[in-house]
């Protein structure tokens, strides 16, 4: 099993990619919404953060690769698995929107939502809002951005993981630290990474519902 792949891209499939490295390809099953943002043509350089199922029958056995742009994707997919009535399939079908837009379904209930993505229907819509509702605040975080510069200056440990989430979200670091000490300074009783990052999605939406 491996965490990450990055070679060179042989061939485009309608729900996956063939990622060849050092003379070895590698079938990598993608969700719709990675699908969409990964390289066209063949021979381009292609780097993919990897979920691996182990799939038996019998005596023998398959292992099948899902590939997402960035870890945090990869722990959205993994966050579904933890709903028993979702299977590895079912995720990556159901991963056809972007990942903000369903994770803000589920905080916000919003079961209509989510019977619309592939394979979910009214039951399994319910199981995801049980599940994950109230869990999922940095995955309501990603936006397109410049890469992250290197660090500045220390933040408490707790302050430091929701930076590395805001950062692999692709937020620029000084515009991350700024939000995570400007939330700290209203909110000081927020103690751990979650109720930090959840505090900073309340505070970008209602500065949103506000303009």
């Amino acid at each position: 099993m491996f965490s990450r792949i990055e070679g060179t891209l042989v061939e485009r499939r309608a729900d996956g990619v063939v990622v060849d490295v050092s003379g070895l390809g590698y079938e990598i099953m993608l969700p719709p919404c990675v699908a969409e943002r990964v390289p066209s043509e063949t021979g381009a350089r292609i780097a993919l953060e990897v979920y691996s199922v182990l799939n038996l029958d019998g005596k023998s056995g398959r292992v099948t690769y899902y590939g997402f742009h960035n870890a945090v994707e990869r722990a959205f997919f993994e966050a579904l698995l933890t709903v028993a009535s979702i299977g590895p399939r079912s995720a990556a079908r159901a991963f056809s929107q972007p990942m903000s837009a369903i994770a803000r379904a589920i905080d916000d209930g919003d079961h209509a939502f989510l019977r619309r993505l592939p394979g979910i229907g009214e039951q399994k819509a319910r199981d995801i809002v049980a599940k994950l509702q109230g869990k999922v605040a940095r995955f309501l975080l990603i936006q397109d951005a410049q890469a992250p510069a290197p660090p500045k200056r220390a933040m408490p440990e707790f302050a430091e993981e929701a930076l590395a989430v805001l950062l692999q979200l692709e937020y620029r670091r000084s515009e991350a630290e700024a939000m995570i000490r400007e939330t700290l300074a209203s909110a000081p009783a927020v103690h751990d990474a979650e109720a930090l990052l959840a505090e900073i999605y309340r505070r970008r939406a209602r500065r949103e519902a506000i303009a």
